[in-house]
Order: C-alpha cells, then sequence, then structure tokens
C-alpha cells in the first residue's frame, strides 16, 4: 500500500503538471467580459462614488451578489529627472490615517478630457513641473473585486520647472500641505521592499519604470494609446 504522504505528494504533483499545462494552453492576457447581471440595486452616492449591488450569474447559473463600488478612473505620473530620481510627494489621506509618499495623481473628473492631458495638469498642479516627454507606463485596476477604478500611469520626461507667477491652480484642503521631494529610483524601489513605502499606485509606477529602463524604455507605448 503506497504511504499517506506519496500519496499526497502525488497528488500534488498531479495538480501541478495540470496547472502548468493549462498555463502553457493559455494566453497570458487579460480578457474583458461581463458576466450577466440579473439584477442590480444602488446603495449609496457620494460626491465621487457610488456603491450598488449587482446580482451575478456564474457560468455554472448560480446567482451570487457582489458589491461594487463605481469609480471616474484616475491617472498618475512617474516624473522622472535626467538623474533617474522619482518626484514624490507626501500627502496626507485619511482612509488610511497616513501621510504616504506617492507620485502625482489625480481624478479623471472632466468629462470627454484624454487621459494625458489629465496627467499633465495633475503633475502642474501638484509639483509645478511640466514635462517634455511622455510614455505610457503602465494601465491597472487598483482593486477590481471591489471597485471598478482604473487607473493610467505616465512616465514623464524631461521636467522644467513653472515659475510660481505662471500658474493658475491654488491648492487646497490637504494638497496645501503637500511636500515635494527627489528620490533615486533604485532607492525608491529599496524603499518599497523594506515597507517604508505603502501607496499602491506609486509602486506600480515605480517598479514598471525601474523594469522599462533595462532597455532605455524602448518597449513603451504611446501615451495616447488606447485603453485595453
Amino acid at each position: 500500500m503506497c504511504p499517506p504522504a506519496a500519496r499526497l505528494a502525488r497528488a500534488r504533483q498531479g495538480r501541478a503538471a495540470g496547472v502548468s499545462e493549462a498555463m502553457e494552453a493559455l494566453e497570458i492576457r487579460d480578457v474583458f467580459e461581463r458576466w450577466p447581471v440579473v439584477s442590480s440595486a444602488e446603495l449609496a452616492r457620494g460626491s465621487i462614488v457610488k456603491i450598488r449591488t449587482d446580482t451575478v450569474r456564474m457560468p455554472d447559473g448560480g446567482l451570487v451578489p457582489r458589491e461594487v463600488i463605481e469609480h471616474p478612473g484616475a491617472v498618475a505620473v512617474l516624473a522622472l529627472d535626467e538623474a533617474d530620481r522619482v518626484l514624490l510627494i507626501r500627502q496626507y489621506r485619511h482612509p488610511a490615517g497616513a501621510l504616504l509618499w506617492e507620485i502625482p495623481a489625480g481624478l479623471r473628473d472632466v468629462a470627454g478630457e484624454p487621459p494625458l492631458v489629465t496627467a499633465e495638469r495633475e503633475l502642474l498642479e501638484e509639483t509645478g513641473y511640466r514635462a517634455a516627454q511622455w510614455h505610457m507606463l503602465a494601465d491597472h485596476f487598483s482593486s477590481p473585486g471591489i471597485t471598478d477604478e482604473r487607473l493610467r500611469i505616465f512616465l514623464a520626461r524631461g521636467l522644467r520647472r513653472v515659475p510660481e507667477s505662471e500658474r493658475s491652480y491654488v491648492p487646497e484642503h490637504e494638497e496645501a500641505h503637500l511636500v515635494i521631494a527627489w528620490l533615486p529610483l533604485d532607492a525608491a524601489v529599496a524603499r518599497f521592499l523594506a515597507g517604508d513605502l505603502h501607496n499602491g499606485v506609486a509602486a506600480v509606477g515605480i517598479l514598471a519604470a525601474y523594469a522599462a529602463r533595462m532597455d532605455g524604455f524602448a518597449a513603451l507605448r504611446s501615451p495616447d494609446s488606447a485603453e485595453r
């Protein structure tokens, strides 16, 4: 008789082989589709987000409730200078109860405005910089299990400081207390790995820029690339 430990090991090997074969047979690319929603009800509405409950039909026919936070989406900017330093801002985030070091970001709350235009405005308003070169760096969902918020992160280079006399935006609330700092890209990666930094959008942008730098950013998409 085969010992229990041996049977367990064989079963694990079989499962691993099955997963491996499935991965080899599938194209590893996200697929956008929507399973049928048989009913939907709004639970709450705020100035930025709405919360609803959808009853979703599973492929096996079962019905399950799923809460969804509707969000307008956002953009973020990984600004990198000639010395490969990242432009960071420190902002108070009330839900997290923390002063977080982040990259410039903002809501896509202007109807019909291209994401790049939003990113250019947010970079100027939050840091006082403009950029001469732009690329698409990353496109991701912040927390797809609960919200439809989608973020587009741009790489901005060729930075130029705009004199305060040429700026019209007046920061208020949390933005009135922003702190700006420069951190070498390698050091920023190390800070995340050490647990010193926590902002998710900044992590995606910094790690993507770190990887993209290996080929001189040649693989990056144009800043007006269509969202997939």
